[in-house]
């Protein structure tokens, strides 16, 4: 899916908080840039022969801390990671994705 710019991407959603969502972002493909490393286990290589961040079986990223729904990679996560902005225009179209295909609202984590 390529990012789409619309006049609102500048909008956020104060509802949207890392701190109590479900960690929908962390299901998206993670390309890593020619000069970012990350550790061997979480990296793998895209049918483009593009290094990506690691998914489990499940689809959620390798680096994602399971028990707190955070990232285990923070200080160091990916560029990309760093430009996805939370309750953003990107972050509100994907949390939309995920609920319509689940049927279902978004699982709320407990506010860390």
């Amino acid at each position: 899916m390529s990012i789409v710019f619309r006049d609102d991407d500048q909008l956020v959603d104060p509802t949207v908080s890392c701190s109590s969502c479900a960690a929908v972002c962390c299901r998206l493909t993670v390309v890593l840039m020619p000069d970012e490393t990350q550790p061997a286990h979480l990296v793998d290589v895209d049918a483009r022969g593009l290094d990506v961040m690691r998914r489990s079986a499940d689809g959620w990223c390798a680096a994602l801390d399971r028990t707190t729904m955070s990232c285990g990679i923070y200080e160091t996560r990916p560029s990309i990671c760093r430009k996805f902005h939370m309750g953003g225009a990107y972050c509100r179209d994907e949390r939309k994705t995920y609920a319509a295909k689940a049927r279902k609202p978004i699982p709320i984590v407990a506010a860390r």
